[in-house]
């Protein structure tokens, strides 16, 4: 069946390296493909972390920088970044416009909904309020997100998780909601095989059992719990080893404390990866840790079991819905490094059941997560709510 060619709009906030970014740029890719006329909106992306769009060789496409809009709470520039996306959403008449992260999520569908775009569309790659949010924080930010929901036609989210804690907040009705799992390129984590000279770069002793994070250098990614959760394995498994894929304003903070700790010989930090790259770090892995108190579905739990390797993260948002206890990994109690710790020993000790649980973890991961896949639910989604809001306007009149 022919179709209309739709006009798309993608909104973020910035295009760090990061997996909300990483999400949005292939759904991008993918409309591409499908014959789509796509366009990104985003605002600057400086900063430690990396920009994912000088990272990654890309189709052609438009990308709109607004300088306005950050990631801070900052209403004066709120206020223009509303204008300026209003004013070009307005002058291009796009069918769809779909935001992504929060500050774009809620300045976009307002500045959308105001330039009466057919069909708007927001994905929850992570939630702005969360238990380890300022209270006052996190009730701005509900009061924000059930005014954008109304704003907006449908919320994508990226885990059930994130959809049962929107309702629970009454953000919107689980009627508006649809899980559609974060793609990623999953060909070179499924067909990765160690690098002996990158081990030998990272001095990563033969024989070591590795213990690996992916994960930015900042709060909340869990360093707190993985310097103790490593000290607690060290001393059980001496020749156990810790490879850090990630770099941010921590660094040498982490640096301090593991060489206080007397660890500094068991630590390799990797620094800054490209995502096209990640691969070779999780194929040197024998166990993924991911400690992170903040996620939607962590990416590197699904890199992780694609490349073969059981991971260990804690029991929060949509982990549990990829790490399963004693299938694909352990999971672990909330700031608890001790369990943490417990789940990776006994990895360590029974190599059969690390390569069972990584075997079983990649079959769950390699379908669900491919992003064609996920760009083409999204594309049925908009073509449904288009068909949808022509009806209703239908009757209307």
């Amino acid at each position: 069946m022919n179709r209309k060619k739709l006009k798309i709009c993608h909104v973020i906030t910035r295009m760090i390296v990061g997996g909300a970014q990483e999400n949005t740029l292939l759904s991008v890719i993918r409309q591409l493909e499908q014959g789509h006329d796509v366009t990104l909106v985003t605002g600057p992306s400086p900063g430690p972390e990396g920009e994912l769009l000088k990272q990654k060789k890309l189709p052609d496409f438009e990308i709109v920088e607004i300088p306005t809009l950050v990631r801070e709470i900052n209403p004066l520039k709120d206020w223009n970044a509303y204008l300026t996306m209003k004013e070009f959403f307005l002058e291009r008449a796009f069918d769809v416009v779909h935001t992504h992260s929060s500050k774009a999520g809620i300045v976009g569908r307002f500045a959308a909904y105001a330039a009466n775009t057919p069909f708007i569309a927001h994905t929850v790659h992570g939630q702005a309020f969360h238990r380890y949010e300022k209270a006052w924080k996190n009730t701005i930010y509900k009061i924000a997100e059930r005014q954008a929901a109304g704003a907006c036609d449908k919320i994508f989210a990226v885990a059930q998780a994130m959809i049962d804690q929107c309702v629970e907040a009454n953000i919107a009705p689980a009627s508006k909601y649809k899980v559609v799992y974060s793609g990623m390129e999953l060909d070179p984590f499924l067909n990765a095989s160690p690098d002996p000279q990158l081990k030998l770069n990272l001095d990563i002793p033969d024989g070591a059992f590795v213990i690996g994070t992916v994960a930015r250098l900042f709060p909340l990614k869990g360093y707190e719990h993985f310097i103790p959760m490593a000290r607690k394995v060290a001393e059980r498994y001496p020749a156990a080893h810790f490879l850090i894929v990630g770099d941010g304003i921590l660094k040498d903070e982490l640096t301090d404390i593991i060489r206080a700790s007397g660890l500094t010989s068991s630590f390799s930090f990797a620094g800054l990866v490209p995502p096209s790259e990640v691969y070779k770090y999780t194929a040197l892995m024998d166990v993924l840790v991911h400690l992170s108190l903040r996620e939607g579905l962590p990416r590197a739990v699904v890199q992780a079991l694609a490349s073969g390797k059981p991971a260990v993260a804690f029991e929060l948002d949509g982990t549990p819905e990829v790490i399963r206890n004693d299938e694909t990994g352990y999971l672990a109690q909330p700031e608890d490094a001790d369990s943490a710790a417990n789940a990776v020993c006994k990895l360590a000790a029974n190599p059969d059941l690390c390569r069972k649980l990584g075997t079983n973890g990649r079959k769950l991961v390699s379908e669900l997560f491919d992003w064609r896949r996920m760009g083409d639910i999204l594309t049925e989604e908009y073509y449904n709510g288009l068909a949808h809001a022509k009806r209703h306007h239908k009757e209307v009149d």
